[in-house]
């Protein structure tokens, strides 16, 4: 079976369980799964019932797709993501991407937990993502062109929708949210970024580094799917006071930005 096929196997199989027509796409990154809490939950999926789908072996990942109402709109959210450094290939990263836009949704919403490169960022501060540099070591698209969902060489000058950034931002001055705008790196993981890693970063550009995001939004523009994405900052990578990280601190941090995350995105949702 080609990929395209699993796609549309896995598409199937979904509507055959639940036909909702959703209108937003929502995935859920390490620590930020409260906003399900919001959702009017109607359906399901464990990730491990779905053909064709991968499985997230991250311990703060759910893993499963949640069909409901946030602000009173339909979405499907992703609990849990799927990563390069667990194994998986990129297409098998960004396989759920293709799955949704086929399900019927109009934007996708992206969270993610990163480190804040930027030193004027504190950690539980928000940054909405407006460009990004990617240093993976694969792009989704690598390989035949899916002409089905895109062409060859997609455009990137708004890889994230400028009219739903500024929304967001305004949104965050409203309801006094600490938020910034900034770029964000993605690196391959799974271990942390040096301190001339860091440094690298901060000069070419980057105001917060992560482990995701970056491939599911090539996907999704390569589909000309409306992108918005968040992060929560998490720990911050000072190269000259570096302290090492650690997991239970990072998922406290991205807990203490849930509030206002969630604010952000619905807020955002009720507004498309």
């Amino acid at each position: 079976m080609t990929y395209v096929e699993q796609i549309h196997q896995t598409v199937d199989f979904i509507k055959s369980q639940f036909d909702y027509n959703p209108e937003f796409g929502i995935i859920l990154g390490t620590g930020l799964g409260a906003l399900v809490d919001d959702i009017e939950v109607e359906f399901e999926l464990d990730y491990d019932q779905i053909p064709n789908f991968p499985v997230s072996t991250v311990e703060s990942h759910h893993g499963k797709l949640i069909f409901g109402k946030l602000a009173g709109r339909k979405v499907i959210a992703m609990q849990g993501r799927f990563h390069y450094y667990e194994g998986y290939d990129m297409k098998e990263v960004t396989f759920p991407v293709r799955v949704l836009k086929l399900l019927g949704i109009k934007k996708l919403f992206v969270s993610n937990a990163a480190g804040g490169v930027n030193l004027n960022y504190k950690i539980a501060d928000l940054m909405i993502i407006e460009d990004h540099i990617d240093l993976t070591k694969e792009n989704p698209l690598t390989g035949a062109n899916l002409d089905e969902f895109g062409g060859r060489f997609p455009d990137m000058s708004e890889p994230y929708e400028r009219k739903m950034i500024d929304e967001a931002l305004e949104i965050a001055k409203v309801n006094d949210i600490p938020c910034h705008e900034g770029v964000y790196a993605a690196v391959s993981g799974p271990n942390l970024e040096t301190r001339a890693e860091y440094r690298y970063i901060g000069r070419i550009g980057g105001d917060a580094v992560g482990m995701s995001t970056i491939p599911e939004v090539i996907v999704a523009r390569h589909m000309d799917l409306p992108v918005f994405a968040i992060s929560a900052i998490t720990d911050l990578c000072d190269p000259d006071n570096l302290e090492v990280a650690e997991i239970s601190r990072i998922l406290k941090a991205a807990f203490n930005a849930e509030k206002g995350m969630t604010t952000i995105i619905k807020a955002l949702i009720e507004k498309q």
